[in-house]
């Protein structure tokens, strides 16, 4: 099977690439929403940053990808507990998806062959520990929506229907896509989304030469191509794995701190999510450029991706949330 196109070689689109990454560095950020024209690298990149992640060790047949023997759920009847590693799951939502494929339901083969009672694991549990992408996530229908932000808050998937009574861990890293021209989101799971960016075909002509290029040698001289490219996917792993490391002794100053309240308050953002939220990308950013403090240039650098969603609207303000982002940043941080 091709290998996920690399993550390095993806052309442009550095601020969808940096919110992805930040995510990996701290998962519990909440995800990414990426709004934007088609064809513009938003699944590629998703896949191949799931690519380019070291594996995870998992339990050996475990619908969960459960990473110890005791985190095995008792209806997954496994006869071994041997760990395997397993690359980082990235998991599809389709659109027309049932409530039956994404949580699970009632093994109906099972039932109707053997008179047993089995469990059938949906998508929330394979996306468990990875990543649960949803295209045009603007067009999913409200009860799909609905289960999503109780399992996200949660991290918890419960199935109680058919005489069953399931719960299996569901954490995931949430990334959706979508063009606000085919309808909005639902503000609740709008809130859920950690960060929020926009992406754009390129317009100079080199740029787009350039893309055709690397797509076309991915396509027709793939093992060269991947070949070209994977000492910077290492790079750019190793540059993760040494983040991760370092999030735990970042220094936050109370000073910082309040740049990150004042800010969110400016906005007039809802509840504290705004916050928390700023200041885990500030810290990931932080880690990512080995730095050993947060400051005031970290907030500025990601507070457009952490907030540009939250905004309230403003009908008598004619400018794209960014702008408008942009502006509060420049006043409160300078």
């Amino acid at each position: 099977m091709t290998q996920p196109f690399p993550f390095s070689a993806i052309v442009g689109q550095e601020e969808m690439k940096r919110s992805m990454i930040l995510t990996a560095i701290d998962p519990s950020i909440g995800g990414v929403l990426v709004f934007g024209d088609r064809g513009t690298g938003k699944s590629t990149a998703v896949r191949a940053l799931a690519a380019l992640l070291p594996p995870i060790s998992a339990i050996e047949g475990c619908p969960v990808n459960s990473a110890k023997a005791g985190e095995v759920p008792d209806w997954a009847n496994l006869k071994t507990k041997a760990t395997h590693e397993v690359p980082t799951p990235v998991v599809d939502l389709p659109l027309g998806a049932t409530e039956d494929r994404v949580t699970g339901a009632l093994d109906i083969e099972k039932a109707l062959s053997q008179g047993e009672k089995a469990f059938q694991p949906g998508l929330l549990a394979r996306a468990n520990r990875g990543y649960l992408y949803i295209d045009e996530v603007n067009l999913l229908e409200d009860h799909i929506v609905d289960l999503l932000l109780d399992v996200a808050q949660s991290g918890e998937n419960v199935v109680e229907r058919e005489g069953l009574s399931i719960r299996h861990p569901a954490r995931f890293v949430l990334v959706g896509s979508g063009n606000p021209e085919e309808g909005e989101l639902r503000p609740q799971l709008l809130d859920r989304f950690g960060l929020s960016v926009e992406v754009a075909s390129p317009k100079d002509i080199e740029t787009r030469i350039d893309v055709i290029k690397r797509r076309d040698a991915y396509e027709n001289d793939n093992a060269a191509f991947m070949i070209r490219w994977q000492a910077e996917d290492a790079a750019i792993r190793d540059r993760i794995l040494t983040a991760r490391k370092a999030l735990k002794d970042l220094k936050t100053p109370d000073a910082t701190l309040r740049d990150v309240a004042e800010l969110c308050l400016k906005m007039g953002s809802d509840g504290l999510r705004g916050e928390l939220t700023l200041l885990k990308a500030a810290r990931a950013y932080a880690a990512w450029r080995d730095d050993t403090a947060l400051t005031r240039a970290h907030v500025r650098d990601v507070a457009g991706m952490a907030l540009r969603h939250r905004l309230r609207r403003d009908p008598l303000d004619e400018a794209g949330s960014g702008a408008r982002v942009g502006r509060v940043v420049a006043d409160v941080l300078g």
